[in-house]
């Protein structure tokens, strides 16, 4: 695969965009609660120095072991010195891989797709706020795009270094999470449905030297990840127990089932007020478009028939199987949107060589570039405007901005305490129903968790609890028979406030903490004689 200066320059060029739209303020917004059991998972690792793998929760190891390089990086030692940019950049990370991946496919989707593709891949809504999100999704489209674009390299140079490369490419998606597994089945299928009854006579020409470097350096790391580096060696029995775990769930989860055309509405469908109109359509469009000419056969010099169509069979596949899959979260919609991205790269370059003048291709050129700043707009309100908004699609059951406040007073409270961050925090909620704060909390000391009200649990200093919890607390709080009474606990905070949509809560502090922090509001602050 030759590459000019001048393509040379726009990789660097879309590249360089790709990081822009990702790494800035990776700490405004509010953790969600995925996030926060991701990052207390992580902590355990940072803290003890080992993993072991939960076949029930969690997903894989592989966001886990590469945050720790990213927390060794920022000399964070302890799980408190841990920030929000330190976990969020692994995932961002992955998602500027991403964007170069694509460029491995250019002799197969020639240049001017694969530009595009990338383009798309790097200013999307969805890819740049799932690139700044602490979860899996981010990590497994990349290692599982990365599978079809060294096995694409493989084929086009017979190297057994791109053979190699697609087994730990496939060793890292099968150690990121468990639904790698459509992915996989899905680029089965489409093989298959392009090569026909050929499938046979394209195996054998494969050399058995690369299949078997392939499997072997997949084996490799997926042993190598799940068992903790052979400190846990019966997780690899979990491993393949935890199918049970997730076909269950997903046709059970009554929270998470969404009708199927769920992920084609997120995408086309954006009903908040101050978004663009219209979403990420110009990419399905475009993808419709690229499908059409791979079946039409509209594909130009530079461009392998063979390699759109799989593509395009991989991406119907993979998104007629998560559609038809009850449980939804929008997150995993990823790896079908990648797809679709691709075949919007080969469509944009298809239209453009149908046309029969430069003039057309002028204008269709603005046309394009018209959509693809419409998706730079939705991208910036969606990641910097918008990122906490309920109507936003991508903020599915997300924490509220109140948690800032929740943190900033605590840190105030402990400030104004005698014991400092060693004051006895309580928290409770049903169904263990507090999370992010654990994430918040990371710097308290004593902080206990609680599910119901503990007649035994001791007086903290500070309570916090959601409504349904009051009545068992005022008969705990103010029993005259309790041998340890505190005096009074006063509201933290005026009104009750939101952890996520639905679930409220309010705070409750000691009496002599509660005057401190009000003679200590009311200071005159030096802004305020200026």
């Amino acid at each position: 695969m030759k590459c000019s200066w001048k393509c040379f320059v726009l990789v660097l060029a879309v590249t360089i965009t790709a990081v822009a739209v990702r790494v800035p303020r990776l700490r405004q917004r509010p953790m969600h609660c995925d996030e926060a059991v991701n990052a207390v998972k992580f902590g355990q690792l940072l803290e003890t120095g080992s993993y072991k793998y939960e076949p029930r929760q969690y997903h894989g190891p592989t966001l886990n072991y590469f945050t720790l390089s990213a927390a060794r990086l920022s000399s964070a030692k302890n799980f408190s010195d841990v920030t929000e940019t330190d976990l969020r950049i692994v995932p961002a990370a992955f998602g500027i891989l991403l964007v170069v991946l694509v460029f491995l496919l250019a002799d197969g989707l020639g240049w001017a797709a694969t530009i595009f593709a990338a383009l798309l891949t790097a200013v999307s809504a969805a890819f740049v706020f799932y690139s700044r999100y602490y979860i899996h999704e981010m990590l497994l489209v990349c290692f599982t795009f990365g599978v079809i674009a060294c096995l694409w390299r493989c084929a086009r140079s017979g190297s057994i270094i791109w053979a190699l490369s697609a087994g730990v490419f496939m060793g890292l998606a099968a150690c990121t999470k468990e639904t790698f597994v459509i992915s996989f089945v899905s680029m089965a299928a489409a093989f298959v449905l392009v090569f026909g009854a050929g499938c046979r006579d394209v195996v054998k020409s494969i050399k058995p030297l690369h299949i078997l470097a392939a499997l072997a350096a997949a084996v490799i790391i997926t042993v190598l990840f799940y068992t903790s580096f052979f400190s846990n060696p019966a997780a690899i029995a979990d491993f393949f127990r935890s199918y049970s775990h997730y076909l269950v769930r997903a046709g059970g989860d009554q929270i998470h089932r969404h009708p199927w055309y769920y992920y084609l509405k997120i995408l086309t469908y954006y009903g908040y007020r101050g978004s663009a109109t219209g979403g990420e359509t110009f990419i399905v469009l475009l993808a419709v478009t690229g499908l059409v000419s791979a079946v039409r056969k509209a594909n130009g010099a530079g461009v392998n028939l063979k390699l759109v169509r799989f593509i395009a069979f991989y991406t119907i596949i993979m998104t007629l199987v998560y559609s038809a899959i009850p449980y939804k979260t929008p997150w995993c919609l990823l790896g079908m949107l990648h797809g679709m991205i691709l075949l919007a790269g080969a469509g944009a370059a298809a239209i453009i060589r149908s046309l029969p003048n430069t003039l057309s291709r002028v204008l269709i050129g603005l046309v394009l570039a018209a959509g693809l700043g419409h998706l730079v707009w939705q991208s910036y309100l969606d990641n910097y405007r918008h990122y906490a908004e309920p109507g936003n699609p991508y903020v599915y059951a997300h924490t509220t901005e109140d948690v800032f406040v929740v943190k900033q007073r605590l840190e105030t409270i402990a400030g104004l305490a005698p014991d400092g961050h060693n004051i006895y925090i309580q928290v409770i909620f049903a169904e263990n129903g507090y999370w992010p704060l654990p994430w918040y909390l990371r710097n308290f000391k004593r902080v206990g968790w609680y599910d119901h009200v503990e007649p035994d649990s001791g007086y903290p200093e500070v309570i916090i609890a959601s409504p349904g919890m009051e009545q068992p607390l005022a008969a705990k709080l103010y029993d005259l028979r309790a041998e340890e009474k505190r005096s009074l606990y006063m509201p933290l905070f005026a009104d009750y406030m939101q952890l996520r949509p639905g679930v409220e809560f309010q705070g409750f502090v000691v009496k002599d903490l509660w005057d401190r922090f009000e003679q200590y509001s009311q200071r005159p602050r030096m802004s305020d004689s200026n």
